[in-house]
């Protein structure tokens, strides 16, 4: 709890002791202002002190390994501010302040559910595929097509039914189909926080199902420099992971650099051969410069990525006979360039939001050895203000507007054209209000307008029928909202309900699809209307120091929801034509999940999560791409200090899928399978600095199996087999540790 608060006449500086429920002071504890993204920690006195801050009203967050975290609302007025904060130590992580909201807020506060993954090198499972990750979070699965390639899916819905953001910024990748990669990496990556259920309210057009935002790591603390090298070895891939990332910071100023590159050989099935052509590459570089003063925080974000991804597709099963990993034919290449400039302003009793971002992703598929089939480009500017209003410590108003243009280009004249070149606008304006009543009650609502036009050129000629694209001119307008509570009638125990509207527009592809891709024939409709949907959902959460309870249910009814299915006809060269249709339809399901450390065997933790989802329309048919429920349970041993390793751990991990016999018009069932891993890892001292290392083992019995929303069974291979993976962390710079920062 916060001990004291004390004003003295001197210029904005926040300065206190972070101490344990015992009043000895913590070392090394982190002490964050997430608005400035501007931190430190204590001293070995526990005392920490923080420089030139705005006027204003500022959360703070002070948090250390194994202590609940404490975030705390300041107001700040020309004086300096003494905060001390006393922490209490537990075994169950604590509530931690999200900032894909509105505004910043804990995890308990904000009506919208928000599930936050930390990637923790120790807890998060080790795996080629990034995307496989993120399937800790209950309700959250994947589209894979190998190790290389995968989509996430939020409760039932994927592709343009999810918003991806990368640093709170729309990231445009073409990432309407299921054949395209994620495009984000996982290093320089502190969390990720998944809203599940619409959030048009927040960010628009395509967040109907949810949004996933990857939050970058925190700046150095004030007056160090560190880095991190990373590398991991797997095993079914034969892979190589490295990663090399270093940071600064002054009083003034902070900065950093990451630069990672990734090589995967094809996959191995399980207890099967490999799978022709599944090999992928990636190199990243992320860089980033940033001030805060009294004036407000100004940042500037540069991110490139540039994957190549081999196609496993009917064609080229036969070709490929041997295992390799080097990209030659029938593969697709990804090249992104992402800038990004965050900044917040503090005038008086107002805060000012003034973002923009500008990316573009070059999209090339090979077909023969050197043989360019598809290039393009996706050229995004993305902007927002967001004002926040004169409020008191239990409000908020919030007005904004945001805006992106984009425009898809067809370059190099090559021979087929996936998507025509074309531009799209989009403007909103956008209110929300949040009210605490008691202390208990928040209640949170929001209304926001779209309008959006989409315009493209024809591509071929009026007289061939076959390949012909008429031009398409569209504008939609769309209002979307949300009001939801969080009620806490203890402090162990909370209820959340929310209700919520969003809408997405059909996109390129479902508007103007021509034409073969990959393994089918594609026809799109220019007579699509807008999805709508309209989600109730509710749940509770239960915790003590050593146990936590989360339930949670949703109904999400989906106008005109859109979707890909066969006609039951072929082209004259025997392809099966797909066509875009649409049709009323309902998602609905729930979470579970269980968090248990014994009292009496504290350094043992088990958790438990099991997801349903089921997908229907209103004709009866199933929707496609509806996970199987899955079962996970994960049983942890961890120790402080063992011999000379520090937080050691060991881990056992089951995922049970089961089956699923709802299936759309071109899926067939699919049986269900248990996974076991298993994991064991510590920090070992090396001078100042603790080195991490771990060693895991994926689908230990080289299970063969094939998941639900694979789409390698379209072309009748199974998921990867046994992978093992080893993993290091050698952290250095110069800062001093001593051996209770890692206990």
């Amino acid at each position: 709890m916060i001990a004291l608060y004390q004003y003295t006449s001197a210029q904005n500086k926040i300065s206190g002791i972070v101490t344990d429920q015992n009043n000895i002071p913590l070392s090394s504890a982190s002490v964050f202002i997430p608005d400035l993204n501007k931190g430190t920690v204590s001293d070995k006195n526990g005392y920490y002190e923080i420089k030139n801050l705005p006027n204003g009203k500022l959360k703070i967050q002070f948090s250390f390994l194994g202590y609940t975290s404490t975030v705390e609302t300041a107001r700040f007025d020309g004086k300096d501010l003494v905060l001390n904060s006393k922490l209490t130590q537990t075994s169950i992580e604590a509530d931690e302040i999200v900032i894909s909201g509105a505004y910043n807020s804990t995890q308990h506060e904000n009506a919208v559910k928000i599930d936050v993954l930390k990637l923790d090198p120790q807890t998060m499972k080790s795996s080629p595929n990034f995307s496989e990750m993120l399937t800790r979070v209950p309700g959250v699965d994947m589209i894979s097509k190998g190790s290389g390639v995968a989509k996430p899916v939020i409760r039932g819905l994927s592709m343009n039914d999810i918003l991806i953001l990368n640093n709170d910024v729309r990231y445009e990748n073409y990432q309407y189909s299921d054949h395209h990669p994620l495009g984000i990496d996982e290093f320089g990556i502190e969390s990720v926080e998944v809203i599940k259920g619409p959030a048009s309210l927040l960010y628009g057009s395509d967040a109907v199902g949810g949004v996933i935002n990857f939050i970058k790591e925190r700046p150095a603390p004030v007056g160090t420099i560190m880095g991190d090298y990373n590398l991991q070895l797997f095993s079914n891939t034969l892979g190589i992971t490295n990663n090399l990332g270093l940071k600064g910071a002054s009083k003034k100023i902070y900065g950093g650099i990451r630069v990672g590159q990734k090589n995967n050989a094809d996959f191995l099935q399980g207890r099967g051969q490999f799978a022709p052509n599944s090999r992928f590459n990636e190199l990243s570089v992320k860089a980033n410069v940033g001030t805060s003063n009294k004036t407000g925080s100004f940042k500037v974000f540069y991110d490139y990525n540039h994957e190549k991804l081999g196609l496993v597709e009917d064609q080229v099963i036969q070709e490929i006979t041997t295992r390799g990993r080097q990209n030659s034919v029938w593969y697709q290449e990804f090249t992104t360039h992402l800038v990004s400039s965050q900044n917040k302003l503090y005038l008086h009793n107002y805060k000012l939001d003034i973002n923009a971002a500008y990316q573009n992703t070059g999209l090339t598929h090979f077909a023969e050895a050197g043989v360019y089939e598809i290039q393009m480009q996706l050229a995004t500017l993305t902007y927002e203000t967001k004002l926040h209003l004169p409020s008191k410590e239990n409000t908020e108003y919030i007005i904004g507007f945001q805006g992106f243009n984009q425009a898809n280009t067809n370059i190099n004249h090559r021979e087929t054209k996936l998507l025509p070149d074309a531009t799209i606008n989009n403007y909103s304006a956008m209110g929300l209000i949040k009210y605490s009543f008691f202390g208990k009650l928040n209640v949170q609502t929001g209304i926001r307008y779209d309008t959006k036009s989409i315009s493209t050129l024809s591509i071929g000629l009026p007289s061939d029928t076959l390949t012909y694209r008429a031009a398409v001119n569209k504008s939609y307008g769309s209002l979307s909202g949300s009001i939801g509570a969080t009620y806490n009638p203890t402090k162990k125990l909370l209820f959340r309900a929310n209700f919520a509207t969003a809408y997405r527009t059909p996109n390129l592809a479902e508007l103007t699809s021509n034409g073969q891709h990959e393994s089918r024939y594609e026809t799109g409709d220019q007579n699509l209307v807008p999805e709508n949907t309209y989600e109730s959902d509710a749940s509770l959460h239960y915790h003590t120091d050593n146990f936590t309870f989360d339930l949670a249910g949703y109904y999400n009814i989906i106008r005109n929801y859109i979707y890909i299915s066969p006609t039951g006809t072929q082209t004259t060269n025997g392809i099966s034509i797909y066509k875009y249709r649409q049709a009323n339809s309902v998602i609905y399901g729930g979470e579970a999940g269980l968090h248990f450390h014994p009292l009496a065997l504290r350094w043992l933790s088990l958790e438990t999560t099991f997801a349903s989802v089921s997908g229907k329309m209103e004709n009866g048919g199933y929707l496609p791409f509806i996970p199987a429920d899955k079962l996970h349970l994960e049983i942890r041993a961890q120790k402080a200090k063992l011999l000379f390793t520090y937080k050691a751990y060991a881990s056992v991990n089951t995922l049970t899928a089961f089956d699923q016999n709802n299936t759309a018009t071109d899926e067939t069932t699919t049986k269900g399978y248990t996974l076991l891993d298993l994991s064991i890892g510590s920090n070992i001292k090396c001078r100042d600095q603790f080195i991490s290392v771990s060693l895991s083992a994926n689908n230990v019995f080289d299970t063969k199996y094939i998941d639900h929303l694979s789409t390698l069974k379209e072309v009748g291979l199974n998921n990867p087999g046994r992978n093992i993976t080893f993993s290091l962390k050698v952290p250095f710079g110069i800062q001093k540790y001593n051996d209770r920062d890692i206990l």
